[in-house]
């Protein structure tokens, strides 16, 4: 279990700095052209809606895998 912490820890300190340096710029007050046409479409929301979906998805895969890895480990020292 401690390995999906860390996973979790070291995916979300990735997230954090990417975000950080994506606000950093020339042009900050300009938004970009394709996010304009989404949020006036309202658009935008299926786009979080999906890539929550895909990262909610992979990490309960990766603990369901971790679990199971877990299992077969203690079996096998058995």
């Amino acid at each position: 279990m401690k390995k999906v912490y860390y996973l979790l820890f070291c995916l979300y300190c990735l997230l954090v700095s990417t975000v950080c340096l994506a606000q950093t710029g020339s042009d900050a007050d300009e938004k970009p052209q394709m996010a304009t046409g989404l949020r006036a479409d309202g658009k935008i929301w299926v786009v979080v809606a999906v890539v929550v979906t895909i990262l909610a998805g992979i990490v309960f895969y990766l603990i369901y895998l971790d679990k199971k890895v877990s299992r077969l480990e203690k079996e096998s020292q058995r």
